[in-house]
């Protein structure tokens, strides 16, 4: 029988390195949404292994030399490897966005640093006026097909289709880009899948998913796959960024102050008086740039579609820059 007075045996180098892991553990263990793994490797002479499981996960294996009364090491790697579903996250976020009974609303979202994206609604919408990006875009790529620039008249509809949204100078470009069979030519080398034209000079009549949308957004505010060239690019954002004051509304709600570039589109339907309201464009807040589409029908005036709008594009932007950081501590 031992003696209660006996002094305590000290635990065994191998014990001290698990107990080491563990520790360490407990200081990198909280990060959120992910599984953290810790390897406390030490060997002995005798080439002894200890592993300990749980949550997070412990394991040890033998890797650093002891000899005598050398000091052990321990090599502790902690690697959070977090999961988060945007798209679900989205979905959340759009329940406590007011959508009237008969409304319809799809958005996309992409931020352009980290690359999150989310999306909510795969539908299909009217475009109406943000078509006028596409038809640009389309226009742009002809242009750069030809090797020239564009003409003065050219210019002169382009400044006033996306600036003020001119209708006149939308059905001109309209033509040029030879109508619905352009528009969608150009859209097969945009990569928009989901986008058809309008029957005839019913160019406000095409139709779109958002996803198709942040697409073409990618297109004109991308860089280095985007089928449009630098100058194409800067020609069609610095239009998109000079918006006339009375159409400063939609994605714009979600940026910071005035670094936003836009373009709206409405549409009241003849057949049901309802709205189709819309709004495409980049936005910045916080450091990050975002790209947003919201697409919305059946709104029963144009003050509450654009609400809705609002609302959404709101609601995609926070969600796009929610996440956990992967981390790495050795």
């Amino acid at each position: 029988m031992e003696s209660s007075s006996a002094a305590p045996r000290a635990p065994s180098r191998r014990r001290t390195l698990v107990y080491a892991a563990l520790a360490a553990v407990a200081v990198v263990g909280g990060t959120a949404g992910g599984t953290v793994y810790v390897q406390a490797q030490a060997h002995s002479g005798a080439g002894a292994v200890s592993s300990v499981s749980g949550s997070p996960s412990v394991s040890a294996s033998p890797s650093a030399s002891v000899s005598g009364e050398a000091t052990a090491v321990a090599s502790v790697e902690a690697v959070a490897q977090p999961v988060v579903d945007h798209d679900e996250l989205l979905a959340e976020a759009m329940e406590s966005v007011t959508v009237e009974d008969g409304a319809e609303v799809s958005v996309a979202v992409l931020d352009l640093a980290s690359g999150a994206s989310a999306s909510y609604g795969d539908g299909l919408f009217d475009t109406a006026s943000i078509v006028k990006v596409d038809i640009l875009a389309a226009l742009l790529l002809q242009a750069q097909d030809a090797g020239r620039e564009l003409t003065t008249a050219e210019k002169s509809h382009a400044t006033a289709m996306i600036e003020h949204s001119d209708n006149t100078s939308a059905s001109a470009l309209w033509r040029t880009i030879g109508k619905a069979a352009g528009l969608d030519a150009a859209n097969g080398r945009l990569g928009l899948t989901d986008t058809a034209g309008g029957e005839d000079m019913l160019w406000g009549l095409t139709q779109t998913t958002a996803a198709d949308q942040l697409v073409l957004l990618q297109q004109v505010f991308g860089a280095e796959d985007s089928e449009l060239t630098e100058a194409s690019r800067s020609y069609i954002q610095g239009l998109m960024a000079r918006i006339a004051a009375g159409q400063q509304w939609g994605v714009s709600a979600a940026a910071d102050g005035s670094a936003w570039a836009l373009k709206n589109g409405w549409l009241p339907r003849s057949t049901t008086g309802l709205w189709d309201i819309n709004s495409i464009g980049r936005v910045t807040v916080d450091g990050h740039e975002c790209l947003v589409a919201v697409l919305s029908d059946g709104n029963s005036t144009q003050a509450k579609g654009i609400s809705l709008v609002e609302a959404a594009a709101r609601a995609a932007v926070s969600v796009s820059q929610a996440g956990v950081k992967s981390a790495t501590v050795q």
